[in-house]
């Protein structure tokens, strides 16, 4: 005899079903799917029934209002009515009628990417990841560079969404790459696209980096970051990646800039280790590079004026005063700016980031200030003229003993020692004399400062290096010097 019973338990169960409830699909003698659908009465009246023809009239006229901001209304108009609670009853109800009456969504449509036809690059900001260099904040972007069939990745630290970040980002990326690809696309930068003029075309030096690359530009539509979402994806998996990396190695804090560029050019080789095959597929098509890489740089012919200052980018800088008057060609990189003078390289300083900033080298100035100290104390540019946080102290003590005419030259004095001298020496030389001068309370002086230098150079000892015997090279590489040296 069959046991029925341990039969339909056995049945039941591989089914995933209760065994009541198999039992009532026995006696139907049919299938679920074949037995009418019973609909399920509401048990609660539904409380926004009497007001949902006038949110009805707000919804068709203005689609995109939230269930809170319409709940917020109504508790307005129908004081007492609504309780917080039924806020969720009507967002059931809003999505409800968004999915069978609402307006049609837009639609994105899956790409199919093919082996070296599309690069794509932006910008994104790192400074949420709190990277400290020495344990002073780091803020930063990352130029993140995709080809979007393979999803190999790459990146320059950058300071600005400056043209010269772009090109110096565009080209590291395709020389280390080794290949060209056919497109590039980006979104709508201004240091790539001309906004301000002609929305439409790219601007001329973006569209001559690509020109030399034979490469053709995209860009996406104003506000449509998905259509640049191959990038936008990377970014999130990228800075996820770092975000990883930094929590395995325990500290945030690198010891310098360089090391932190190769802490991420590790984790992007271990990143693209994977895609090792679909690059391959990639560089089999795409088109070689030229012999050299473009300039990266922005130049600019401006004028020295008489204060010993060039404006470039807007952004202001000194020179050596001896370029008064002179044209010169500034070359604006993307972390550093160079002047230069009749084919000679004659200053270089780090760019400064931003706009209306000022950067004045003591050095350049320093000899005709000595000469008119008087013009020390409203000088537009002061604060730029205290190397450390010592030289304004010592300024401010002078300042409260001598008044400020005399401390301005007494202080431009020992300003004149660090540029002849070494700024290093004479920082150290004040920090010596400022704890001496807490003790005894005495006044700092040029002359004071001198000594001080002098004794550190006597108590340095000399290092003597003995010469080298060049006859032990004669000796080895001479008449017997047929023999190999093993």
């Amino acid at each position: 005899m069959v046991n029925l019973d341990k039969s339909q338990e056995v049945a039941a169960a591989k089914a995933g079903m209760d065994r009541k409830t198999a039992r009532k699909y026995l006696r139907a003698r049919r299938l679920p799917s074949e037995l009418p659908q019973m609909t399920r009465s509401r048990t609660r009246v539904d409380p926004f029934e009497q007001v949902w023809g006038e949110l009805k009239e707000l919804l068709e006229i203005n689609p995109g209002l939230e269930a809170k901001t319409l709940f917020d209304y109504l508790q307005r108009r129908y004081a007492g009515r609504f309780a917080d609670g039924q806020l969720r009853t009507l967002q059931r109800r809003l999505r409800v009628w968004r999915a069978t009456e609402g307006p049609a969504k837009e639609v994105f449509f899956a790409q199919q990417h093919h082996p070296g036809r599309l690069s794509a690059s932006d910008f994104v900001h790192m400074s949420d990841l709190d990277i400290t260099i020495q344990g002073q904040s780091f803020p930063h972007l990352l130029y993140h560079f995709v080809l979007t069939y393979s999803n190999w990745e790459t990146g320059t630290v950058c300071f600005s969404e400056s043209f010269e970040s772009l090109c110096e980002g565009f080209q590291n990326a395709i020389w280390e790459l080794g290949k060209v690809p056919e497109r590039h696309r980006t979104d709508r930068m201004s240091t790539a696209v001309n906004n301000v003029s002609n929305p439409a075309e790219f601007t001329d030096r973006y569209e001559a980096l690509l020109s030399y690359y034979a490469v053709t530009g995209e860009k996406i539509q104003a506000g449509e970051a998905h259509e640049n979402g191959d990038v936008e994806q990377r970014h999130y998996r990228l800075k996820r990646a770092v975000e990883q990396e930094l929590m395995l190695r325990g500290s945030r804090d690198f010891g310098e800039v360089r090391e932190y560029i190769q802490f991420l050019k590790d984790l992007l080789g271990r990143l693209n280790a994977g895609r090792k095959q679909r690059l391959v597929e990639e560089m089999a098509v795409m088109r070689e590079l030229p012999e050299r890489r473009l300039e990266s740089y922005k130049r600019e012919r401006v004028r020295v004026d008489s204060g010993s200052l060039i404006y470039a980018d807007r952004n202001v800088y000194s020179v050596p005063s001896r370029l008064i008057g002179e044209l010169v060609e500034v070359r604006l990189y993307m972390e550093r700016v160079e002047v230069w003078f009749g084919q000679r390289k004659m200053e270089a300083m780090p760019r400064l980031r931003g706009r209306q900033k000022h950067r004045v080298d003591y050095r350049h100035i320093i000899d005709w200030l000595v000469r008119k100290p008087g013009a020390f104390e409203n000088y537009r540019y002061r604060e730029d003229l205290f190397p450390t946080s010592r030289f304004r102290v010592v300024f401010d003590l002078m300042r409260e003993r001598l008044g400020s005419r005399e401390a301005s030259k007494q202080y431009l004095r020992i300003l004149e020692l660090a540029a002849k001298e070494s700024e290093a020496k004479v920082d150290s030389s004040l920090q010596i004399l400022l704890g001496q001068g807490e003790a005894s309370g005495a006044l700092i002086t040029v002359e004071g400062v001198q000594a001080a230098i002098g004794d550190k150079r006597r108590g340095e000892k000399d290092v003597e290096v003995a010469g080298v015997d060049l006859r032990l090279f004669d000796e080895l590489y001479g008449a017997g010097g047929s023999e190999k040296v093993q």
